[in-house]
């Protein structure tokens, strides 16, 4: 029912999307719930968005983040959008558990998306029913907010409300929903879906509203729709070079997943790796390893490709041409990626001032630590803590390495490498430590907080975790078993999805 109370309105709503034609979206409210009860609340997030968190946790503000009450300035709707999941094309998804609220302009001048996820069924939802369990969304909670504070551009998770109903996959689950927060959840894919129906009008209307919202300077570009492919392209590739910097796998990087304002979005079945290799693949439904963490820059040209392909006949007027035009600005995307890689890993080394070796330095270790299980979080934050000319405390890293002579091997090249540097030792370890970080969301430690949740209602574990990796760069010596890797016992070899 709608929020009749004689005050502010809880959100501040000023929509955009909204305002476009009604064949991008389904008007729709979100379906209630039984017992809503509040799980989490993100404080600092809903001041940053102009919220009072006082009011969220009243009964009037849970029964908004449950989706049993419509704020006021609220226009909630479920969006259209395409995609190809696994390479395989599907003509229309859509929002099928998630309901946009609308939009707030936060303290810094962003137009921000409210969604609810898990908010019930949509015509866009293909015979599911539209809920979230619990363990996914407090998942996703975890993670997104994790990557927050990694640094690295991410929807966000506002609130978790538990919804006092079951859902059923495998078992019986308990419900939940989300709040999620989004520079906005315009896809790859909301292209492809006007695209594939040839509606030139709705693809123009939509690369304006994107251009606007998010790329104002491709507005003043000779060409805007070139310019704002660009930017695009440029956000992903720096965007997938941090995933990579931090070992962080996606799981899921189908068109419909991959944001055009640049951030992390849809956390389903990622994790973070523990021991290093290119080939890790942690989601249960990808049977073949096409979204390994090594594919990930490679997918990610893929899925601009496909964004390409749907801006063509914006790009010009005869196909021949655009598809000569857009062909020579794809292939600079491997070396855009590069860029952003190349200079975070050799800094993740304590290099500046690149030399000729840099490249191959970096590429000897990865391949040691794949050969030897080294921890990929452990030997870069350990390799900040030996930086400098003795070996005496290389122990700390060669421990990682099944062979620890694969490590001291290289260890002498990267000591000579680093005297013909200009910085002190001091300095390259603080550079190190600010791309390393100590602390990730470990799948072990994830899955302990998840299980504590789900079985005995015990949330105590969630939140210490969410503690510890708000400050992921910081030693915290009483928090190292948030740092240790998994036990054998303790190895999570796969994640799944919510749905």
């Amino acid at each position: 029912m709608p929020d009749t109370a004689d005050r502010a309105p809880l959100f501040l709503f000023d929509n955009e999307y909204a305002q476009l034609p009604e064949r991008f979206f389904a008007r729709l409210p979100p379906t209630p719930v039984s017992e809503p009860r509040l799980i989490r609340l993100n404080e600092g997030l809903a001041r940053d968005l102009g919220l009072d968190p006082q009011r969220l946790r009243m009964p009037e503000g849970v029964e908004v983040l449950a989706g049993n009450r419509v704020p006021e300035g609220a226009e909630p709707l479920a969006m259209a959008y395409a995609g190809y999941q696994f390479g395989n094309w599907v003509p229309q998804l859509g929002d099928g558990r998630a309901i946009l609220l609308g939009e707030v302009v936060d303290g810094n001048g962003v137009r921000r998306d409210v969604q609810l996820k898990g908010s019930g069924p949509t015509p866009f939802s293909r015979s599911g029913d539209g809920r979230a369990a619990l363990g996914p969304v407090l998942r996703e909670y975890i993670i997104s907010e994790a990557m927050w504070a990694l640094g690295i551009p991410t929807t966000r998770s506002l609130a978790v409300v538990a919804t006092g109903d079951e859902i059923r996959r495998e078992t019986n689950l308990p419900g939940a929903v989300l709040t999620r927060i989004a520079q906005s959840h315009i896809r790859v894919g909301t292209f492809q879906f006007f695209a594939a129906r040839r509606d030139e009008e709705a693809l123009q209307l939509l690369a304006n509203h994107v251009i606007a919202r998010h790329y104002p300077e491709a507005a003043e570009a000779e060409h805007p729709i070139l310019a704002l492919l660009a930017g695009v392209m440029e956000r992903q590739a720096e965007l997938i070079a941090r995933w990579q910097l931090v070992g962080f796998i996606h799981g899921v990087m189908n068109t419909d997943n991959m944001s055009v304002a640049g951030e992390t979005i849809d956390y389903g079945p990622c994790a973070f790796m523990d021991n290093y290799h290119p080939e890790t693949v942690y989601s249960s439904i990808d049977r073949w390893g096409r979204y390994a963490y090594g594919n990930q820059p490679a997918i990610a040209h893929w899925n601009l490709a496909g964004l390409a392909n749907a801006l063509l006949p914006l790009i010009a007027t005869k196909p021949e041409t655009a598809v000569a035009v857009a062909q020579e600005l794809l292939g600079t995307f491997p070396q855009r990626f590069e860029s952003f890689y190349r200079a975070g890993l050799e800094r993740k080394l304590g290099l500046s001032e690149r030399q000729e070796g840099d490249a191959a330095l970096a590429e000897a270790l990865l391949a040691r630590m794949a050969e030897n299980q080294a921890d990929f979080t452990l030997t870069f934050r350990g390799l900040s803590e030996i930086v400098g000319p003795s070996a005496a405390n290389d122990e700390i890293v060669r421990r990682l390495f099944e062979d620890p002579s694969a490590f001291d091997e290289w260890a002498v090249a990267w000591r000579n490498r680093l005297e013909r540097g200009e910085r002190s030792p001091a300095e390259c370890r603080d550079d190190m430590r600010s791309l390393s970080p100590a602390f990730v969301p470990r799948n072990h430690r994830v899955e302990e907080a998840i299980d504590a949740a789900v079985a005995r209602d015990d949330f105590e574990p969630f939140e210490q975790l969410l503690e510890v990796l708000a400050s992921p760069f910081d030693d915290q010596p009483s928090q190292q078993r948030y740092a240790a890797p998994p036990r054998p016992e303790e190895v999570v070899r796969q994640t799944f999805c919510g749905t």
